[in-house]
């Protein structure tokens, strides 16, 4: 028997005693039984600097933990995102833990809160576990139906092997990494009665044992002296006033400020996508994603929607670090890929979700990154390409700005995309004029510099490279039209802001002379000048379409010739492949307004997968956890699946905003609200039924003029004025800011 067999045969068998009871919930992952492996079966919790992954077990409990800025490394050498520590909790009393029944293990992603119930010898046991970005810390509640049921040993474990010291109800790890990077972790316990001692852990360090507590709240608190490219210092003086300052807070409080805080961004949007009859959510969600090949679970494909958004709430918190390749949550000290910020596409996809989603404070890290590595690159790009302005990046990026393997010379004209997108989405001109135009304007000048002109005026991008695969030479798709990309949106920037009019017209003449886009000999949109594309190369790269998605150089409406050559290069491609590229495959597909096809790819995605390791060959999917699976885990799959289904409602990128312009067959009926279209409008409700828009409400937060798309006829309050063509009804009015519009379907 293979692993992966032997992995879906583990699945199948009973969870030793343990029935399944649950509440019916749209939003919530959970299991009968405990999580025997991190990547596939743990559940995470984060609050976008501390993060968690939560194992459930009855007789030993394991939370794994990690700080997002604990890397080695420094701004010449790219080192790896570390794991930090573990927190062991073993159950003592064993005759309190015998006959188990009624176990249950759920991630409430409405609320952000872990929650492990089960019964034994007639008491109710339950543990609450959460990271509150409101307190800065992580927090696990333990309760009991009966007085003195717990007792416990408890060990803190530092990742790199430092002794855990202990004083009083605490337990500290703190050590420095090879590159002068200090780390430092306390775990405070407030027990309610019962006794707590310090006792040897038999390695030199000290454990922390528990007897007969009525009740126990641990609290956990992890820094490093990496602030904004510099080491601060007197980590345990700040770790110790943080722990102080919540230890003055109840429990109940602490709760209180994390589910406001984090409820104020998740509950922006809701979402329906039809109803089962047989609604699912009383399976546990391991068992869904088997039932998915079989039965349609369109409360699956919601959750796996919003399950991206909790996973970047988690992630990415104003005033931290970007979301990497797995987000904050890793156990390994040489994770796969560094679990670094990889510049092709990676932490863009990460990112694709924030705005659609009403996300845009979680954007802000990667923003705030973008700007805070400038100085660094530019050091190292003019070392690489001596008299060139602005700067550009490698492959593989840390945190300090450090960065290795290929150079990627169009990086960073993708990362200035999200600079635009951050305004085109929110309209915020100052910030547009003080913080972004001048990043936009570095790397404008950058290609000003490096394009190579031909003697006819064409302008190509030398020695480029087409991810992840082919030759390195001029002209390449990606690169032209990333540059193309960049270029249209300094020009918009500068018509936006009234500036540099002059510079302004010298960069819309140089995109003017960039080379085209090319159609090829069998229909498809050319990956290279020369037309050398192969009908059979599935690669789960597919760079030459970056002017569909993430650009907006193509589109059904403006170019058709374009997107169908885009939509036969598609094909030849493949829907098959890794996690994240699929993912992609469905932005795309939502992009040609093939929501049937996009609906393929999405089904595709919720694939179960059981092996780990590394294998491109078996293709991705998702793990138990929902965590996506490259192979091995990696989390822009599933930030690119939210935003692929946030493509398929509603699109903003040609101008106007498309209402359902990717409707799968399977999504007859349902609702959407708090999605955010370009110019700042807000999607205060959205209904369909029959693939029919039946009602609309707009909100105008700037009140700019607005034009919307709808595949169907539509009735307004407003004054509108409406036209017909083949891809469907336009209506064209002024709004004023903060004014709500409503159109009704015309009966």
């Amino acid at each position: 028997m293979n692993r992966l067999s032997a992995f879906f045969l583990f699945l199948l068998l009973p969870a030793l005693a343990f029935t399944q009871t649950a509440p019916p919930s749209d939003l919530l992952l959970w299991d009968n039984k405990p999580a025997t492996d991190w990547m596939t079966q743990a559940y995470p919790i984060g609050n976008g600097r501390i993060g968690g992954m939560v194992f459930g077990g009855i007789h030993h409990e394991q939370v794994q933990f990690n700080e997002q800025s604990l890397w080695t490394g420094d701004q010449t050498n790219t080192g790896a995102y570390q794991a930090f520590g573990d927190l062991h909790i073993w159950f003592t009393d064993s005759s309190r833990h015998t006959s188990i029944s009624k176990y249950r293990r759920q991630l409430d992603i409405s609320q952000a809160l872990h929650t492990i119930t089960y019964s034994s010898n007639n008491i109710d046991f339950k543990r609450e576990y959460f990271c509150s970005a409101a307190g800065n810390h992580m927090a696990l509640r333990f309760t009991a139906s009966k007085p003195g049921a717990y007792s416990m040993l408890v060990a803190l474990k530092d990742a790199h092997k430092a002794r855990t010291t202990a004083k009083g109800a605490r337990l500290t790890i703190e050590d420095t990494l090879e590159n002068g990077m200090k780390y430092h972790a306390t775990l405070l316990i407030r027990n309610e009665g019962g006794q707590t001692r310090i006792v040897p852990d038999g390695q030199g360090g000290y454990q922390l044992k528990i007897d007969k507590a009525n009740a126990c709240t641990f609290l956990l608190i992890a820094n490093t002296n990496f602030s904004e490219g510099c080491m601060i210092m007197s980590l345990a003086t700040t770790t110790d006033m943080q722990l102080s300052w919540q230890a003055k807070h109840s429990y109940a409080s602490q709760r209180k400020d994390h589910i406001e805080d984090y409820q104020e961004l998740f509950g922006r949007v809701n979402l329906s996508l039809g109803n089962n009859p047989a609604n699912n959510s009383h399976i546990p969600t391991l068992q869904r994603l088997i039932n998915y090949k079989k039965t349609p679970d369109p409360q699956l494909e919601a959750l796996l929607f919003q399950y991206g958004r909790y996973l970047l709430i988690s992630s990415s918190r104003s005033g931290g670090q970007p979301a990497n390749l797995q987000g904050i949550w890793n156990n390994s000290n040489n994770p796969p890929w560094r679990s670094d910020y990889h510049s092709n596409i990676n932490i863009q996809m990460n990112y694709w979700l924030a705005e659609p989603t009403n996300l845009a404070e979680c954007h802000t890290p990667y923003l705030e990154f973008i700007n805070r590595i400038r100085e660094v690159k530019k050091k190292n790009t003019q070392t690489e390409f001596p008299g060139v302005r602005g700067w550009t990046v490698r492959t593989e990026n840390n945190i300090f700005g450090g960065e290795s393997w290929k150079w990627n010379t169009p990086g960073s004209a993708w990362f200035t995309q999200a600079l635009w997108e951050h305004y085109a989405f929110n309209r915020d001109t100052a910030w547009l004029k003080n913080f972004a135009y001048p990043i936009l304007e570095e790397i404008v000048q950058f290609w000003e510099d490096r394009l190579k002109e031909r003697p006819d005026g064409t302008l190509v991008c030398p020695m480029g490279w087409s991810p992840e695969h082919g030759p390195e030479e001029d002209g390449v798709s990606h690169d032209q039209q990333i540059v193309y990309d960049l270029f249209t949106n300094f020009i918009e920037a500068c018509d936006a802001l009234g500036i540099h009019k002059i510079y302004r017209d010298r960069i819309a003449n140089m995109r003017e002379r960039l080379l085209k886009p090319a159609i090829g000999r069998w229909g498809q949109l050319q990956e290279w000048e020369t037309d050398r594309d192969d009908p059979k190369d599935q690669h789960r790269h597919v760079s030459q379409l970056f002017g569909l998605h993430p650009g907006r150089q193509f589109s059904i409406t403006r170019t058709p010739a374009l997107a169908e050559a885009a939509r036969v290069s598609l094909q030849a491609r493949g829907d098959a492949s890794t996690g994240w590229s699929m993912a992609w495959k469905m932005n795309f597909w939502a992009r040609l307004h093939d929501g049937n096809h996009a609906y393929t790819i999405l089904k595709n995605f919720i694939n179960l997968v059981g092996a780990e390791g590394i294998d491109y060959n078996d293709g991705g999917g998702i793990y138990g956890n929902l965590f996506c699976s490259h192979p091995p885990f990696q989390i822009d799959g599933n930030f690119g699946y939210t935003a692929g289904v946030a493509e398929m409602l509603i699109q903003s990128q040609t101008g106007e905003i498309e209402l359902l312009p990717a409707l799968p067959d399977a999504w007859s009926g349902g609702r959407v609200s708090g999605l955010k279209a370009r110019g700042n409008f807000l999607i205060r409700e959205l209904q369909w039924e029959n693939k029919q828009l039946r009602r609309l409400e707009l909100q105008s937060l700037s009140g700019v003029d607005c034009i919307i798309r709808s595949p169907n006829a539509l009735t307004c309050t407003a004054p509108v004025t409406a036209a017909k063509d083949a891809n469907g009804y336009t209506y064209r009015f002024r709004t004023k800011a903060n004014s709500t519009y409503t159109f009704l379907i015309q009966e």
